[in-house]
């Protein structure tokens, strides 16, 4: 298992979860919820940068909807230009894309569980999932032995505007 903490990334159409794991790659916990559009890559490169200043980052891990089947519609392309537009700015930290297929429902089903009103549940399920997401990537690579997904690697030229 690399050292290092690994960021989570749930990217939705409004929110954006957002969470972590230790240093040992063990456990991953929820950071916060960024409300998608102006300003919402730059808060997610401070929150590494941040977490950078207690500990080494090993990357950044972002949720791939894909369909049962494992297919990708329009919710895949639009994370996939959002991922390499993440790999830009948070250069030179490695962004992977790993399967997230019904992360969303799962940690939805976990909050209603846990007695989370609708209200409150929307306010953290972007984090659950973030969560859902790091802890199966974390556990795929310490049950393999290899890093989880696909390397995204921005296009050359691409840029983003510092916001």
């Amino acid at each position: 298992m690399r050292h290092g903490v690994r960021l989570g990334i749930d990217p939705g159409d409004a929110r954006i979860g957002v969470a972590r794991s230790d240093p040992a790659g063990f456990l991953a916990t929820p950071v916060e919820t960024v409300r998608r559009g102006k300003g919402d890559l730059a808060r997610i490169a401070r929150i590494l940068r941040e977490i950078a200043e207690e500990s080494e980052v090993a990357e950044v891990v972002v949720g791939l909807p894909r369909s049962l089947s494992g297919g990708e519609g329009p919710a895949a392309v639009k994370t996939r230009e959002f991922a390499g537009r993440l790999a830009v700015r948070v250069a030179p930290t490695p962004v992977r894309l790993v399967d997230e297929r019904l992360t969303t429902v799962s940690a939805e089903a976990m909050l209603r569980d846990r007695g989370r009103s609708g209200t409150k549940r929307r306010a953290v399920v972007d984090q659950a999932a973030a969560v859902l997401i790091l802890q199966h990537a974390l556990d795929t690579e310490r049950t393999t032995g290899t890093a989880p997904g696909e390397i995204v690697r921005a296009a050359p030229g691409e840029s983003e505007e510092i916001e």
